[in-house]
C-alpha cells in the first residue's frame, strides 16, 4: 500500500466517524428531548466537544495530504462535507441546551410528543435478559418489538450501534418506534 492509500484511508476513515458521531448527536439531542432528560442532553455536550476536535483533525489531514492539484477539487467537496457534519452537531448542541438550561417545552412540543405514533425510549439491559452477547443483528430487537436501537450507552458513553455491535449487561438501550413496542423492549431487556 502507498502512502497516498494510506492517507486516503484514514481521511475516509475521519469522515466516517464525523458522520456517525453527527448521525448519533442528532438522535440523542431529539432523545434527550422527549425524555426530558438532562444525561443524554449532557452527552450531547460531550460530543460536541470531540467533534470539534475530530472536524479539525479531518480538515488539516486532508490539507495536508500531498494529493495531486486534479485530486483537490474532490477534497475540496469532501471538506464542505465536513463542515456540514460540524453544523448538524451544533444543530444537534443547541437542541440539547433546550434541556439542559430546564426550558420548559413549549406546549405544541408536548402535544407532538404526547401525540407522536413513534416514541423514544431506553431500556437497561439486566444480566437475565436474552440479548446479552448477541449483536445487535442477532438479536433481532427490531423484529420482536419494533424498536430501533438508535444509540448504546456503555460505561458513561454513547455509541452508535452497527449490525455487529455486541450488546453487554448494563447497557442502556437508546431505542425509537411505535409506542406499543416500549414496553416490549423494556420486557426483553430486563426480563422478570
Amino acid at each position: 500500500m502507498t502512502k497516498n492509500q494510506k492517507i486516503f484511508e484514514e481521511i475516509v476513515k475521519r469522515f466516517v466517524e464525523l458522520k456517525d458521531t453527527s448521525e448519533l448527536m442528532i438522535d440523542l439531542a431529539y432523545s434527550s428531548l422527549m425524555l426530558n432528560s438532562s444525561e443524554l442532553a449532557e452527552e450531547v455536550e460531550r460530543l460536541e466537544e470531540h467533534m470539534d476536535e475530530l472536524h479539525t483533525e479531518f480538515e488539516l489531514l486532508a490539507l495536508t495530504s500531498n494529493f495531486k492539484k486534479e485530486d483537490a477539487s474532490g477534497f475540496l467537496g469532501l471538506i464542505r462535507l465536513g463542515v456540514a457534519t460540524e453544523k448538524i452537531a451544533d444543530a444537534a448542541a443547541e437542541m440539547a441546551e433546550v434541556v439542559l438550561r430546564g426550558i420548559e417545552p413549549h406546549p405544541v412540543l408536548k402535544i407532538a410528543i404526547r401525540e407522536a405514533e413513534e416514541t423514544v425510549t431506553q431500556a437497561r439491559v439486566t444480566n437475565n435478559s436474552p440479548l446479552i452477547n448477541k449483536t445487535l443483528k442477532e438479536a433481532r430487537v427490531h423484529e420482536d418489538t419494533g424498536m430501533w436501537i438508535l444509540a448504546i450507552k456503555r460505561n458513561n458513553k454513547s455509541l452508535r450501534p452497527k449490525p455487529f455491535t455486541r450488546i453487554h449487561n448494563g447497557d442502556i438501550l437508546i431505542a425509537s418506534g411505535y409506542s406499543e413496542g416500549a414496553e416490549d423492549l423494556k420486557k426483553l431487556a430486563s426480563p422478570g
